[in-house]
């Protein structure tokens, strides 16, 4: 593909054969992956991945309890959307939300027992979906690669300096 360049601008850097194949491959990964969790998570618990992703982290913290904005950070949503699902979680009786007693501009969000119950009920089902179609798809060295790959694109995405300090 070429269009014409705007004066005083950069021509656009294209990918050559090889890596548009990467890219798609990457871009449909990106796209059938997620779907694939979810739809797995939907059948088995009722529940979508991010929900999941959710209650895992708050299962693995202190006292089951996280500020919303740190939840936020863990499960790479937005404030509003992680308070959106988490909403549906209270009704649930899966989380509960409360003032932060350190902050109070700030929300906490802690995993009931129920919570706590459910995500136990579904974590075997969900770490066998997700050797079966990430892990165990890989050997050890390519399960290293794609773990710094996401960090250092994860890093650009975010802005943050380079952590392969390339």
């Amino acid at each position: 593909m070429t269009t014409p360049t705007p004066p005083g601008a950069e021509p656009p850097r294209w990918l050559d054969a090889e890596q548009q194949r990467h890219w798609r491959a990457l871009a449909a990964l990106l796209i059938r992956l997620p779907a694939a969790l979810d739809t797995d998570l939907q059948e088995q618990a009722g529940i979508s991945h991010f929900e999941y992703l959710v209650l895992s982290a708050l299962s693995e913290a202190p006292e089951r309890t996280l500020r919303m904005s740190t939840l936020a950070g863990y499960t790479s949503a937005s404030l509003s959307r992680l308070s959106h699902v988490v909403r549906r979680l209270e009704q649930r009786d899966w989380v509960r939300r409360s003032p932060c007693p350190d902050d109070g501009r700030a929300t906490n969000a802690t995993l009931t027992d129920a919570g706590y119950a459910k995500v136990a009920a579904t974590a075997p089902g969900h770490v066998r979906t997700v050797r079966e179609l990430v892990i165990d798809a890989l050997d050890p060295e390519q399960l290293r690669d794609l773990g710094t790959i996401a960090v250092r694109v994860l890093a650009r995405v975010d802005g943050e300096p380079d952590p392969g300090g390339r």
